[in-house]
């Protein structure tokens, strides 16, 4: 009996495994390359909304600032999107910062996509970056 409960699963598993479907290309999500660069118009409030989820404790930032998205390649591997820079410092604790951290956000189709934060990504991204104040992101709110 055992042994057919095994088998059983094995086959569905391995039956589920082939049914698998790959998830479609941004291009055959979202349209033609013009629609997946579109402008982020609205940056600041996708990224502070982001940032709250992202850290865990997104009050008190300092120094926050943020550089007008600009077409670049996300990564080596990928096409270009819109990238906008920020900088930052960020609580580590109640009553200690972290320190200055730069990360890149990367926008698919007018929208926040996902944050490239691993240090030599986001160097390499935000080469040059025109930074600006983002007071938007200093006043988030704990939760």
């Amino acid at each position: 009996m055992i042994r057919r409960v095994g088998l059983i699963a094995a086959i569905t598993f391995g039956l589920g495994a082939c049914a698998h479907q790959h998830p479609p290309s941004d291009a055959a999500a979202y349209g033609s390359e013009a629609e997946i660069n579109t402008f982020p118009a609205n940056y600041k409030i996708d990224i502070a909304a982001a940032m709250r989820a992202y850290l865990n404790d997104p009050s008190g930032i300092r120094d926050a600032s943020v550089a007008e998205p600009v077409l670049r390649p996300a990564s080596a591997s990928m096409p270009e999107r819109y990238v906008a820079c920020l900088r930052f410092n960020p609580k580590k604790s109640a009553t200690v910062y972290a320190g200055t951290k730069e990360m890149a956000a990367v926008f698919l189709a007018g929208r926040f996509d996902h944050f490239a934060d691993a240090p030599k990504e986001a160097q390499e991204l935000c080469t040059n970056a025109a930074y600006n104040p983002f007071p938007e992101l200093e006043k988030l709110p704990r939760y």
